[in-house]
């Protein structure tokens, strides 16, 4: 009778830290304002735009549990001749400060996000789960971003953007290691947000160099 009784406050114990621990994390999913996504569009760099890519971004947060519903992919678009302004990433993605769905600030504000020293640990999925980089199988650092080490556009002659995400053949895009990692300490690797272009904007291309089509997202409320 009485290990009876012991078995069922043990019992009873452990499902209130269950029930506690699930309460933390709903928390923590619902302050999320920055994740990656967990998967891409599965049409290579093709997002549809950035309306695109923001609708993907938000789809996935509110799976996850977030409360935040203005979100926004970290990209940037190329001048077109006749067509919209470029578009800075960093300029789309509100002031700050961000949070991962951990509950860790990975940074305070534009200017922070910029300067800060991001690693894999800190740049989670919506899920809260960490994202596979260099070394792992499969390897999937490679962030589609459009973007220099500042957040914003490329001002080149070729094409980094895969045709303002729209392109799922031809066409290339700057991408960022989430990581940090790649083959050497070039700066060209460790960068977030720039760390060298796609070898095209298909999604065969896309996961041959270490991707997925993958890309990051910021509640810009």
């Amino acid at each position: 009778m009485k290990d009876t009784l012991w078995g069922s406050l043990a019992f009873a114990g452990a499902m209130v830290c269950m029930a506690g621990a699930a309460a933390v994390h709903a928390q923590q999913a619902n302050n999320m304002s920055f994740f990656i996504t967990s998967v891409g569009k599965g049409d290579g760099a093709n997002l549809g735009g950035l309306a695109g890519a923001d609708a993907h971004c938000a789809a996935l947060a509110k799976t996850a549990g977030a409360t935040r519903t203005n979100w926004r992919a970290y990209l940037s678009t190329s001048p077109v001749q006749g067509g919209p302004a470029p578009v800075d990433a960093r300029d789309r993605i509100g002031n700050g400060p961000w949070v991962n769905a951990k509950g860790v600030t990975i940074a305070r504000n534009v200017d922070d996000l910029h300067s800060a020293k991001l690693t894999k640990d800190m740049l989670l999925n919506e899920k809260g789960q960490l994202v596979n980089g260099f070394g792992d199988t499969p390897n999937t650092h490679d962030m589609l971003t459009g973007s220099d080490t500042a957040g914003r556009y490329l001002p080149i002659g070729g094409d980094s953007t895969c045709k303002n995400w729209t392109s799922n053949g031809e066409g290339s895009a700057m991408l960022g290691h989430h990581d940090g990692k790649g083959p050497n300490a070039n700066r060209n690797y460790t960068s977030w947000n720039t760390a060298h272009m796609s070898k095209s904007c298909s999604q065969p291309d896309l996961v041959a160099t270490g991707g997925a089509g993958q890309f990051y997202c910021f509640a810009a409320n």
